[in-house]
């Protein structure tokens, strides 16, 4: 007799919430049971790879083994993006806009803005726009770049607690999703989704961000966590915990110090390049595992390890 493994019954859903607009809109979320549990029910959705781009030209803080796939476009967000969607295949594109910190480039609202419009217009996939963290920049750049772009559906991120206002405002006027960031705590993302709700925001526009540790740095914690959500979203029916994950990976990962050693400073760590490689994927995989249903990475060889995970799971 062939083998027939134990199922769980699972009561709850994680919501579905649509990134972007026109044909290649992405939907994420929908499923009903754990990750890739897919004898158990339904997972209408695969786990999405999002491929970052910087708004400025990263080549003073990058790795030479993350810049090397880049080096033709690092000066051009545009043509950056471009070459991920026709080059890697990118489903997604998520703008960091690492020039408005304030601790760094401190460059005007309006300025990063045009940057991102200008990667939004070039690009027809879904796009993210991840923030500093920075609740005052923050908040000028989304609500300039939402404004621009009211037509493409935006997802803005981090939106926290300190400004989930005024970015929950502008995602409200302008239809465009929130990502709700919260620091790698059950409660707080929880709290951060009622606040949301409270102010208009609907589920349908909400993907969460617990906040991730890479691999060697609080991946065991931001596992445990993402791992609890879509516990109490599936097995305790919590409606606001029921909303899809989004984990930004490589920016973690690849500003870890083990990611950065060359071969000279670390020559009992291996080849450089593919520890920087090894180190993304992994992470990636262990929190797709727990239930991200979008991870943001950065190295095309480290995306194609995770795609093909992806696909021998689905």
């Amino acid at each position: 007799m062939a083998f027939q493994p134990a199922k769980q019954v699972y009561t709850g859903a994680i919501r579905e919430v649509t990134l972007g607009s026109g044909g290649k809109a992405v939907t994420v979320g929908g499923k009903t049971v754990f990750p890739f549990h897919s004898f158990e029910g339904a997972i209408p959705h695969p786990p999405r790879v999002a491929m970052e781009v910087w708004d400025k030209d990263p080549s003073a803080e990058w790795a030479e083994a993350a810049k090397a796939p880049f080096l033709d476009v690092l000066a051009d967000s545009a043509a950056w993006a471009r070459k991920c969607v026709d080059q890697y295949g990118a489903e997604l594109i998520v703008v960091q806009t690492k020039s408005a910190d304030p601790n760094g480039d401190n460059k005007p609202a309006e300025e990063v803005a045009e940057v991102v419009s200008k990667v939004i217009n070039a690009v027809d996939v879904p796009v993210v726009i991840w923030g500093v963290a920075n609740h005052e920049k923050d908040t000028e750049v989304m609500r300039l770049t939402a404004e621009k772009c009211s037509d493409k559906r935006l997802a803005l991120s981090p939106v926290e607690e300190g400004d989930y206002k005024q970015v929950g405002a502008a995602c409200l006027a302008y239809k465009h999703v929130v990502v709700a960031s919260s620091p790698i705590d059950v409660n707080l993302a929880k709290q951060l989704n009622i606040l949301l709700g409270n102010l208009g925001v609907a589920g349908q526009d909400i993907v969460i961000d617990p906040t991730t540790g890479g691999l060697g740095y609080g991946l065991e914690y931001s596992y445990s966590v993402m791992e609890r959500i879509v516990q109490a979203a599936l097995t305790q029916e919590d409606e606001k915990l029921q909303q899809p994950i989004i984990a930004n990976v490589g920016n973690e990962v690849w500003k870890c110090k083990e990611a950065n050693l060359s071969a000279e400073e670390a020559p009992a760590l291996g080849d450089p390049a593919r520890r920087g490689i090894l180190m993304e994927a992994v992470t990636a995989v262990g929190l797709l595992l727990a239930g991200a249903d979008v991870v943001v990475m950065r190295h095309p060889d480290a995306i194609k390890l995770v795609k093909q995970f992806i696909a021998k799971m689905t």
